[in-house]
Parts: structure tokens; C-alpha cells; sequence
């Protein structure tokens, strides 16, 4: 998977995720969408760093298989 198609992937993950919070809770379902955020906030930044990590390792080894 191109590093375009994975970065689009990551990001339609993500928004699919807020998504389902705000229309949860715009059903009535008790979700404090602030709270879970602030509690979450480094898992996120956590996954944003992990998904780097992953795609410089893929560009390198593609770039390593030109050779």
C-alpha cells in the first residue's frame, strides 16, 4: 500500500471513530465526548507517532528492494 493510500486510511479510521462519538451522542447515548478525549489524548498522539515510525520503515525497505 502506497504511503498516500495508508495516510488516507489512517486519517478515514480516525474520523469514522469521531464520528460515531458525536452521533452517539446525538442519539441520547451518555457519552461525554470531551471527557473521553481528555482522557485518550495520548493514546492519539501515541498512534500519530506509531503510524510514522511505520511508514518511514516501509519507504526504507521499499527503497532498500530498489536497490
Amino acid at each position: 500500500m502506497s504511503r498516500k493510500k495508508q495516510e488516507k486510511l489512517f486519517w478515514g479510521v480516525i474520523l469514522l471513530i469521531v464520528g460515531a462519538l458525536f452521533m452517539l451522542d446525538n442519539f441520547g447515548v451518555d457519552i461525554d465526548l470531551w471527557e473521553i478525549i481528555g482522557d485518550f489524548w495520548p493514546l492519539i498522539l501515541i498512534a500519530i507517532g506509531l503510524k510514522n515510525i511505520w511508514i518511514y520503515y516501509s519507504a526504507k525497505s521499499r527503497r532498500q528492494e530498489e536497490r
